[in-house]
Formats: C-alpha cells, sequence, structure tokens
C-alpha cells in the first residue's frame, strides 16, 4: 500500500511568514514535493486552484522525476459563472497528473452556524455547487472525494452523494473530524467507505474540559483509533481508493458540545449520543494533549516535523504501507 501526505501537516511551514534557517517556509508545491520524496512518501494532495498552465506543467515535470502521484484539493463552483474557473482548475491539475481531486463543503458546523436555518442555508447551497461541480468531473474523467470536514454528519453526507448519484462524485474519508460531531468514529468510517475517493488518515486524543472536551490530531498509533481496522475497512469496500496522512500540528480544538449554542443545528441529536461522546472522551482521556501556545516557532516546526516522521513511521512499521 502507498501513503501520501496532505499539505495540512505542514500546518505551520506551508506559506509561513517566518524566517528559519532549518524548517524555511514552502513557498509552493514543487518544493513541497521535493520534500515528499525526501521523507518517502509516495504522493501528494494539495490546492491546486490558482495553477497556472505554466506552473503545472513544471510540477508535472518534476513529479514525473520523483516519481510521486498526485492529488488536487479544489473549491467548487457556487455559481455558474464559477463553472469555468472550476473546469479549468482540474484541466490543470489533471496535466499535471492528478485524477483525485479533494473538497470540502464547509467548516465547523457547531462554530459557523447559530440557527438550524442558516444551516439549512449552508446545505443547499452545497448541493447546488455539488450539482454544478458533478458533469464537470464526469466530463474530465477524474474522481472527487468530498470530505467529512465537521460539517456533516456521515449519514448527511453519504446521503448528499447518493442523491446526487455520480459516480464520478464520492467521500475524501477523515478518520478523525466527526468526533467533533459526537459521532463514534469507527461508525463513521464504515459508513462512507464504500463511496472513498480517498482518504485524510489521522489519528486523535481527547481530554474532558469544562464546557465539552478537547480535541487534538496526534501521530498514528499514539491516539484512540483504530488505524489498522480503519485502513481494512476501506481497502475492503473501495480497494482503489489512496490513503494520506494528514497530521495536524496545533493547539487543541476546544468541542463546545455542553454549551446551548453548540446544539442550533442538531435539533435530531439525542441525549444518549451526548452521554455515549463523553463517556468516550473519559475513557480515552489523555492529560497531555500536545500544546503549542508556549512553544518557540523553531520548536513547533520541529514537533511539527517529528509528528510526520513519527506517524510515517509506525505506517510503514504497523500498517505495511
Amino acid at each position: 500500500m502507498k501513503l501520501g501526505l496532505v499539505i495540512h501537516s505542514w500546518w505551520k511551514r506551508w506559506r509561513g511568514k517566518f524566517a528559519s534557517a532549518k524548517y524555511p517556509p514552502f513557498t509552493d508545491a514543487l518544493e513541497v514535493l521535493a520534500y515528499t520524496k525526501q521523507l518517502g512518501a509516495a504522493g501528494l494532495q494539495i490546492g491546486v486552484d490558482s495553477w497556472t498552465d505554466d506552473f503545472a506543467g513544471k510540477v508535472r515535470i518534476l513529479r514525473q522525476q520523483l516519481e510521486l502521484y498526485l492529488e488536487g484539493s479544489v473549491a467548487l463552483p457556487r455559481d455558474p459563472e464559477e463553472v469555468p474557473h472550476f473546469e479549468d482548475t482540474l484541466r490543470r491539475a489533471k496535466e499535471a497528473g492528478a485524477t483525485i481531486f479533494r473538497t470540502a463543503l464547509g467548516g465547523r458546523r457547531y462554530e459557523q452556524f447559530k440557527t438550524h436555518a442558516a444551516f439549512l442555508e449552508f446545505k443547499a447551497k452545497a448541493e447546488k455547487s455539488l450539482q454544478l461541480a458533478a458533469p464537470v468531473v464526469e466530463k474530465a474523467q477524474v474522481k472527487l472525494g468530498v470530505e467529512n470536514h465537521k460539517d456533516f454528519h456521515a449519514v448527511e453526507l453519504a446521503d448528499m452523494l447518493k442523491k446526487l448519484g455520480s459516480a464520478s462524485v464520492g467521500a475524501c474519508i477523515d478518520t478523525g473530524n466527526n468526533i467533533a460531531l459526537l459521532e463514534e468514529p469507527f461508525s463513521v468510517v464504515e459508513t462512507l467507505a464504500p463511496m472513498a475517493v480517498t482518504v485524510h488518515l489521522k489519528d486523535m486524543a481527547v481530554l474532558p474540559g469544562r464546557n465539552g472536551f478537547y480535541l487534538s490530531e496526534v501521530p498514528l498509533g499514539q491516539g484512540m483509533l483504530d488505524i489498522q481496522g480503519m485502513v481494512d475497512t476501506i481497502r475492503a469496500a473501495s480497494p482503489t481508493a489512496s490513503i494520506n496522512l494528514e497530521m495536524i500540528t496545533r493547539d487543541p480544538l476546544a468541542i463546545d458540545c455542553l454549551t446551548p449554542g453548540y446544539w442550533s443545528t442538531f435539533l435530531d441529536k439525542t441525549a444518549d449520543q451526548l452521554a455515549m461522546a463523553l463517556a468516550s472522551v473519559r475513557h480515552y482521556a489523555n492529560p497531555e494533549l500536545p500544546s503549542m501556545a508556549d512553544l518557540e516557532l523553531e520548536e513547533v516546526l520541529e514537533r511539527e516535523n517529528q509528528n510526520i516522521l513519527a506517524s510515517l513511521r509506525y505506517a510503514r512499521g504497523s500498517l505495511s504501507f
């Protein structure tokens, strides 16, 4: 099996505004591709919306020299006027070697929306974007994976994709995101695995908090997730889906599920679901969640690099990548 890297694994270093001799900021995909090869990963998923024809050609040449695969991260068209740009984006990235693309429909649902009506309006716009994008994806003969991005429950996303009815548009499974929506992570993978196009593979750690809990990415094998079981489930259901490490090194996210505002878009959630989620948090509580707040810049950059390396070592030693 091959394991690639998601650009968000360089949360600090990617296009950073700082000076560092050991970990200088990455300014473009060419620099990231070279370092991806140096780390021994098989490919890279990176944003491609702003690429020119000339830059796509440079990426193609380097990617072929390095023998890496390429996946594109794209924004969907919001209206018909944006469809030509979306079409050009897919064309350029495909010429560079990308045949798989990842997109996200929104962000953290519990922070972004204050009312259920606002969420429903967002959902309608997301469905419109998918309807605009699907024919373009099909014409380009590529695949598009929609990420569970702390916006939709796994079943909600699966239903949207089934309603769309495109063989070219499936899921980008993030193995940890939906913990923030109080979903059991393995069930999320089971729900989305049959429609997986690509995967953000990550491990997670949690800690109870005053208003709910804290959620953090940690190196593979150091968290609460059944990574092997998830990989096996995805492989069995969608053998051609690509798998990419997304190791985001940052401060823990606050999931304030014990505050009224969190629940404004979750009209169907039950007390049982909350109780089960909090019980899981208590069971897997990690009192040493990673924190970047008190670290100097070079320490954060070093931690970021070491977390990627530790995850790659685990993937090779324990997951047969």
